[in-house]
């Protein structure tokens, strides 16, 4: 007996798209059968997709909800709200250890007591690590990977808060690695930004345009040659999150002919915009507060089309958010880099909101919205870097495909033709007060979300169906490799030379 029957859709996967006439059988919020001529029961919903394409529910792997150092950002109700509103049924987010905190168990409490009750998707944490002590890399880590399902950390090369040494580095590389979990690495050069920053202050170059003068390419090709060769002594996998640049690229392409397990993440804005929005003085002098983010947006078009080409050829394992949003008028947003009525661009939150946008941005891309000579990547391709890589990636075991067994999340798009809207902040669900991508148009927006089987966002009817609570926390298995293999050796070292230094097991 089937809850819910999806008929006259093309069915998209990793492998393509499926032939037509094919429907989705769901039933307790799994599909349970894909096929021709599936028979409906009694009391079976049939949900038409009026020939449009259907693809996984998107997993968006690198979110910021109810952070501490957000006051004025998204809480995990707005957040996820916006989240499947824009397609997205499965959203990871960071639970941040701060350096005076020796124990990751009340950050963990913390944060469930954040997110208990409040989501529209469904969700799962990673640790941000600033602090990895022995007893959090040796006791603590093993214990909330198997008994709380949380398989992934996070650590950064950057920010005085945050940073890790590159000692710090490579213990935690070598202690995930043993243990399985998924390492993602913020890679750009701290002290280089630091230098810049104060030169930028001396000399009164304060607006937000010199963010983007602080945080050159430079910054972060160093840090990721130097992440990827910490990685590739101590032979861990990694993923570099939000990569900006196309020399962090290359060195992330080198590793991978290398067959080095070196995975990237890219964002929306790194393709769509550029540093000239933080110039923008369209309404006020601080206007362009609202593109601030790190790594910071680019200067040229070139620099969108590297990074597109590297969505094209596999270089990028995942395409995420990074939705780290702050209001914008409000003392506590990205007003408070006025200081004394002077703008101070280092001041400013960083961070922009695109959890509701990122689908629909990349979909118009692809061969579903443009001719194949046109489009910047397939059908299969979008799946891949939306929905697929980052479950396994990541440890989803039940999202990211649709297939039998797997939970029925799922987006139905507007036919052709149908669903073209300009992105407008009016429109949006989440709490803040602008979108860095207000005035862009793109050619298709989720028609209907469907999370586990039931309808949670319904464009016919221009609301959020489903309610706050629905989302479920997931207890996560250890994540995949899906580049590169480990076991390599970095050049000059004999085979058996790390047993020689690594920690007996």
């Amino acid at each position: 007996m089937l809850d819910t029957i999806i008929k006259n859709g093309l069915i998209v996967t990793e492998s393509g798209v499926l032939p037509e006439g094919q429907s989705i059988g769901i039933s307790d919020g799994k599909i349970s059968v894909i096929g021709y001529d599936i028979p409906e029961g009694l009391g079976t919903e049939v949900i038409d997709a009026q020939g449009a394409y259907i693809t996984p529910g998107g997993v968006d792997s690198h979110v910021h909800l109810a952070q501490r150092n957000a006051p004025t950002g998204d809480n995990w109700e707005a957040g996820t709200r916006s989240a499947v509103a824009g397609g997205t049924t499965t959203v990871l987010a960071f639970a941040s250890q701060t350096k005076e905190m020796t124990s990751l168990f009340p950050v963990l409490e913390d944060y469930h007591e954040k997110s208990r009750g409040q989501t529209y998707c469904d969700y799962g944490f990673h640790f941000v690590l600033t602090n990895p002590n022995e007893s959090i890399l040796r006791d603590e880590l093993p214990i909330l990977a198997k008994e709380e399902g949380i398989t992934s950390v996070k650590l950064y090369m950057t920010y005085e808060l945050y940073k890790l040494s590159d000692r710090q580095l490579l213990e935690t590389m070598l202690a995930c690695r043993s243990l399985g979990l998924t390492t993602m690495i913020h890679a750009e050069n701290g002290d280089m930004i630091d230098f810049l920053i104060q030169g930028l202050e001396r000399n009164e170059n304060t607006a937000p345009f010199f963010h983007a003068i602080a945080g050159p390419k430079i910054a972060e090709d160093e840090a990721s040659y130097r992440a990827i060769r910490l990685a590739e002594l101590v032979d861990a996998p990694v993923l570099l999150v939000h990569v900006s640049s196309d020399g962090a690229m290359k060195h992330i392409r080198d590793a991978q002919t290398r067959l080095l397990p070196i995975h990237a993440e890219t964002c929306p804005h790194y393709l769509f915009l550029l540093s000239e929005k933080l110039a923008n003085e369209e309404h006020d002098h601080f206007h362009g507060a609202k593109g601030i983010c790190s790594p910071p947006l680019r200067h040229h078009p070139e620099d969108l089309e590297a990074l597109w080409r590297g969505i094209a050829n596999d270089t990028f394992t995942v395409f995420s958010s990074d939705h780290a949003p702050t209001k914008y008028d409000h003392p506590q947003g990205k007003k408070a880099g006025i200081i004394n009525g002077i703008p101070r661009f280092s001041k400013i939150p960083k961070g922009i909101p695109g959890i509701e946008t990122r689908l629909s941005l990349l979909f118009s891309e692809s061969e579903g919205c443009l001719p194949k000579d046109q489009a910047r990547l397939s059908l299969a391709r979008f799946v891949q870097l939306t929905a697929g890589n980052p479950a396994r990636l990541y440890g989803l075991t039940a999202k990211g495909a649709i297939l039998p067994g797997y939970d029925a999340d799922l987006v139905i798009w507007h036919p052709k033709n149908e669903g073209e809207r300009v992105i407008s902040q009016t429109a949006l669900h989440h709490s803040v007060d602008y979108t860095p991508f207000e005035g862009m148009p793109v050619k298709n927006w989720p028609r209907l979300t469907i999370l586990r089987g039931e309808i949670v966002w319904n464009a016919d009817e221009n609301r959020v169906t489903g309610v706050k609570g629905f989302g479920k926390f997931i207890k996560r298995s250890t994540g995949r490799v899906l580049v590169g293999k480990l076991g390599g050796l970095p050049a000059g070292m004999n085979e058996g030379e790390r047993d020689l230094w690594k920690p007996k097991s």
